[in-house]
């Protein structure tokens, strides 16, 4: 925990960064000199508040967080109810940093622990992987269209069947190097989650990715939050009585894997499929996974 902290707000963009410290502003250069340069104007007590802005905060956090400084990477909705709670009427870089110094003030943001730099690899990994798997759709798709013209191309479809071959060569050489990373740090919990019925290696794999192999969480509601899948009740007085759903605030591409494990579970898995049998036997709709 870090002791006598001072708050910097640090609004990240593609090329710079805007810094309030609570009693000065200075932007600096995105780049590895101008994090040197943020550590230079800043104490060894500092926590940096910034928001989760894409890829572009991340080799500013990751430098600060190697370096020994606090960091905390916000959520952009909280930080903007935060904003608009506050009815500011200015949206500038400056401003923001001034937002971020003052949320880290009065909110005082957990901490940032990042991820190990195989994590990081593997998730790098299955970003490429989605993108590959799209494209072999694209072009699968494709030459289904070219199939069924009346005089198809030759070149077309032989230059389409290349690039789908060395795509799918591509997706296969990256799974077999992802199961290789996994099973170098989490090959006892591969094994238990392969274990589920319902559950297989590719899908197996992914939940550790997307969990960093589970150690992130203390309970299973921690996890279900992660994942958006806590319901969310909204009523109010005798007027308002919604259907209660599932939050969807959390991780889209853990909830949906999760969601397409659930169609294996259903017919597999015993207890999922009791589960299941008997919320339909309450009246829940069948197609509610």
């Amino acid at each position: 925990m870090v002791k006598n902290k001072d708050f910097v707000g640090v609004d990240v963009s593609k090329d710079t960064l805007d810094v309030y410290d609570g009693n000065t502003f200075y932007q600096i250069k995105n780049s590895y000199s101008g994090f040197k340069k943020l550590m230079k104007l800043s104490g060894v007590h500092s926590q940096f508040v910034m928001e989760a802005t894409g890829y572009y905060h991340y080799k500013l956090a990751y430098f600060l967080l190697e370096n020994g400084r606090a960091v905390s990477v916000e959520n952009p909705l909280k930080v903007k109810r935060f904003i608009q709670m506050r009815l500011s009427k200015v949206k500038t870089d400056k401003s923001d940093a001034k937002q971020l110094f003052e949320y880290g003030s009065s909110q005082n943001p957990d901490l940032w622990k990042g991820e190990s730099k195989s994590q990081q690899e593997c998730l790098q990994i299955v970003r490429l992987l989605a993108t590959y798997t799209k494209q072999t759709t694209q072009l699968k798709n494709k030459l289904h269209g070219e199939a069924v013209l009346g005089n198809p191309s030759k070149s077309v479809v032989n230059s389409l069947r290349r690039q789908l071959r060395h795509t799918e060569k591509e997706i296969a050489k990256l799974e077999g190097e992802l199961e290789e990373k996994v099973r170098q740090v989490n090959a006892k919990e591969l094994t238990l989650l392969k274990s589920i019925p319902g559950i297989g290696n590719k899908s197996a794999l992914l939940l550790l990715v997307f969990t960093d192999g589970f150690r992130r969480f203390d309970t299973s509601s921690e996890l279900c939050s992660y994942a958006g899948l806590t319901p969310t009740i909204r009523e109010s007085g005798s007027s308002i009585k919604g259907r209660p759903r599932i939050s969807k605030m959390g991780n889209p591409k853990l909830r949906k894997l999760l969601f397409m494990c659930s169609f294996n579970a259903c017919k597999y898995n015993r207890a999922c499929k009791a589960l299941y049998e008997r919320l339909v036997a309450k009246g829940k709709s069948k197609n509610w996974l």
